[in-house]
């Protein structure tokens, strides 16, 4: 819901420096680059800063995808990175990668031998 409402007033602040520059003002060129400047920092704010704390802390909304051939085991939280454990049958490996503010530095590491899914015979 946070996501939802930090958009809905980065492009409520957008549409009123359009209208209030370029309409009221009549200063278009100004107007388009003062809404375009809005538009890049909001997104550069959310995608490097807001995404991540808005998820952890306030019930944001966060979208990944499991690659292709890999089982999901497992999601945890350390600081504000989020570190997702997933399984690829095919190399018998578990696969811990890091999701950072803005993919930035991004960890990944790797257990080699892993077999979460099938029980070891004893």
């Amino acid at each position: 819901m946070i996501t939802y409402l930090y958009w809905f007033a980065i492009f409520a602040l957008a549409a009123a420096s359009l209208y209030g520059i370029g309409v009221a003002a009549k200063n278009w060129r100004v107007a388009i680059i003062v809404t375009l400047v809005i538009l890049v920092a909001g997104w550069g704010t959310y995608f490097f800063r807001l995404q991540q704390v808005f998820v952890k802390r306030y019930g944001g909304v966060m979208r990944i995808n499991v690659p292709e051939g890999q089982h999901h085991l497992a999601a945890t939280w350390k600081d504000d990175n989020l570190w997702i454990e997933n399984y690829d049958p095919k190399a018998n490996t578990c696969i811990f990668s890091e999701y950072s503010k803005g993919n930035m530095l991004q960890g990944k590491v790797t257990i080699t031998n892993c077999n979460p899914l099938i029980p070891t015979k004893q």
